[in-house]
């Protein structure tokens, strides 16, 4: 029984990766929605991947890459199911990649916060986003980094949907993209230095 109990342990401890993250960036598939503020998730690990010169590969539940950075590995995660079901890929590859849950970091679109400003988060509510909503379903719990960007409220009462999927505005894209860069390096910082100092860093 002793030695049953030590190869079980044994071989759970070798199966996880402590230096293994899995990045979730939220979005919807689809040319349409390609630079949509609700796709803001997708284009923060698009460019990561383009500075590091590797790719996305299609697989289950949606496109992959990998990138390397001081000793951690970065799973790169666009979901394929669409934002509200974007727990079904989250829970999938969580599982078959056997990725620590406090290794786990989601990247969400925020109507809460200005344009460019980011918070992240150890755990939380929905906020009325689905495709947190879908993650907290499948997971059975809330408590899982998420890193909120901001994307700004500039719309009029009852345009909230064509906001979202609408397309950045000229005016908007060198905050657009001094986010993405920033938040490229939260994820690096969120690999090395960890949660709390990433977040008394960012959210100051």
């Amino acid at each position: 029984m002793i030695t049953w109990i030590k190869s079980f342990f044994t071989k759970t401890i070798i199966a996880t990766d402590p230096m293994k993250y899995l990045i979730v960036g939220l979005g919807n598939i689809g040319e349409e929605y390609a630079l949509t503020r609700h796709n803001i998730g997708f284009d923060v690990l698009d460019f990561w991947v383009k500075q590091e010169q590797v790719s996305f590969r299609a697989d289950t539940n949606g496109d992959l890459a990998e990138i390397k950075f001081k000793g951690r590995t970065f799973i790169l995660l666009k979901p394929s199911t669409y934002m509200n079901r974007s727990g079904k890929a989250v829970k999938y590859w969580m599982d078959k990649l056997k990725i620590l849950p406090e290794n786990l970091l989601i990247l969400v679109d925020d109507l809460h916060l200005d344009l460019g400003k980011m918070r992240l988060r150890a755990k939380g509510s929905d906020g009325g986003h689905n495709g947190l909503k879908d993650i907290q379903e499948k997971l059975g719990h809330n408590e899982f980094i998420r890193l909120r960007l901001g994307i700004g409220k500039d719309f009029h009462t009852g345009q909230q949907v064509n906001f979202v999927l609408g397309k950045w505005k000229p005016h908007e894209i060198k905050d657009v993209e001094d986010m993405i860069y920033k938040a490229i390096t939260a994820i690096q910082n969120f690999g090395t230095i960890g949660l709390k100092l990433t977040m008394d860093n960012l959210n100051k």
